[in-house]
């Protein structure tokens, strides 16, 4: 299993930006498929962005293509997510996790993961 901490959420206004981090204890963080999900109230998890082992391919959710980039620096063992032009709809809390395989809807179960990070946009 894989610690992760999740840092840089907080309280935004529609328009604005927040960059998320999430720090990994691993030894070598290439090793490991990285994703960002969310979960709002009353609704389930939702995969957001992830990421290649090596960071060469990205994937993302249909709602938040364009605004949000997932990026990594295996060197610092950090993940992290550029939220740009925030909705309302976007508040959530957001997760980090890790698979040594592809994270999938599937697949999600078995994965590691932080303890989630508070995103309010106020409209």
């Amino acid at each position: 299993q894989v610690q992760l901490v999740e840092s840089g959420g907080g309280l935004v206004q529609a328009g604005g930006s927040l960059r998320l981090s999430c720090a990994a204890s691993v030894r070598t963080l290439s090793m490991y498929y990285m994703a960002w999900f969310r979960q709002a109230p009353g609704k389930e998890r939702e995969f957001v962005a992830g990421i290649s082992w090596s960071g060469d391919s990205t994937y993302y959710a249909d709602s938040v293509k364009g605004r949000f980039t997932i990026s990594r620096d295996n060197a610092k063992n950090t993940v992290y997510l550029q939220m740009n032009s925030l909705k309302p709809e976007d508040t959530a809390v957001y997760y980090c996790a890790a698979d040594r395989i592809l994270i999938t809807i599937a697949t999600m179960n078995r994965a590691s993961w932080g303890q989630g990070t508070q995103v309010t946009v106020s409209s």
